[in-house]
């Protein structure tokens, strides 16, 4: 998943009237108690994990799944209280946290890294970890490697896995492991040097026939990419799986978005499809000249700031 194409932000503000929250999935997040140390101390209250079964309900009862990434323990802590279905450690930490043209440069190792901190952060949606580049093109016992040390070293509930009809074989593969796997077609950052750039992808019987062969492979989910709106409407309405979209219309069973690019940390620009909910990029910068300024002009730390 990547920021696509970019654009000013003013159109996707202006739409932001009028959003009601959807159903979520499950039962309502629980308070947290967290623990504050020591013998008998009061444990985490965990909150029923959302599951595959669950993904599955959500599409047969005609409620919509939500997801956004996550990269750190801060940002998978935010998304878990605010009741998302699942979290996405994305391969596009290599462009948001790690600033790099593209997804391509993400490792194992650093997905495995972030991963596992998402995933002890987060109690109650399901968490997914993206399998980098070009694992799931060098053979299925590779794959299944790959996908076995993420499940296993991260505590992650699904893997990712982008890829055309071709890679229907390495989630199938997956699936017999135990392993659950998401699908993700139409725009693949990762072969965005194959597609000639972040491109709407209007290919519509490829399109379907990728879709198709992942579901049929076992896929507990399928993520569409950059698809014109009735491509992506057809393809929901033809796979018993839930399509989650970015970029691809609101006819998707549920929706995916950079936390980045909806709460405004994201600079400048964002692609067209984002609705931004927040500015946080400006209120934390504010934050930090205003504390800046307080050091400079020797009011901060004041006395309530200072021990002793």
């Amino acid at each position: 998943m990547v920021r696509w194409a970019r654009v000013d932000t003013g159109e996707a503000a202006a739409r932001a009237k009028g959003f009601e929250h959807p159903m979520r999935i499950g039962p309502p997040s629980s308070p947290r108690i967290d623990p504050v140390g020591g013998s008998g101390a009061a444990m985490t209250a965990r909150p029923k994990r959302v599951t595959v079964h669950d993904l599955a309900a959500a599409r047969r009862d005609g409620r919509r799944i939500t997801m956004v990434t996550a990269y750190d323990w801060p940002t998978g802590r935010l998304a878990d209280d605010a009741g998302v279905d699942c979290v996405l450690v994305g391969d596009s930490l290599a462009m948001v946290v790690a600033g790099r043209e593209s997804t391509i440069p993400a490792t194992l190792e650093q997905m495995i890294y972030h991963g596992e901190i998402v995933a002890r952060a987060v109690a109650r949606a399901m968490v997914v970890v993206d399998l980098p580049f070009p694992l799931q093109h060098l053979g299925v016992m590779r794959a299944v490697e790959a996908c076995a040390r993420i499940l296993k070293e991260t505590g992650c509930q699904a893997v990712k896995l982008e890829g055309t009809a071709g890679q229907a074989g390495v989630i199938e593969a997956l699936v017999q492991a135990g392993i659950p796997v998401m699908g993700h077609v139409g725009l693949r950052p990762q072969a965005v040097h194959q597609l000639g750039g972040y491109r709407l992808q209007r290919d519509g019987e490829a399109l379907r026939h990728d879709a198709r062969a992942a579901a049929a492979a076992g896929a507990c989910a399928v993520v569409l990419e950059c698809v014109p709106r009735e491509i992506a409407a057809t393809i929901t309405a033809e796979l018993s799986v839930p399509t989650i979209g970015i970029g691809a219309g609101p006819d998707c069973a549920g929706q995916v978005l950079v936390l980045h690019d909806l709460v405004g940390l994201s600079p400048d620009r964002v692609p067209r499809f984002v609705r931004r909910y927040a500015d946080a990029r400006a209120t934390i910068t504010d934050a930090v000249a205003r504390w800046r300024a307080d050091v400079e002009a020797g009011t901060f730390p004041g006395p309530d700031e200072t021990l002793g």
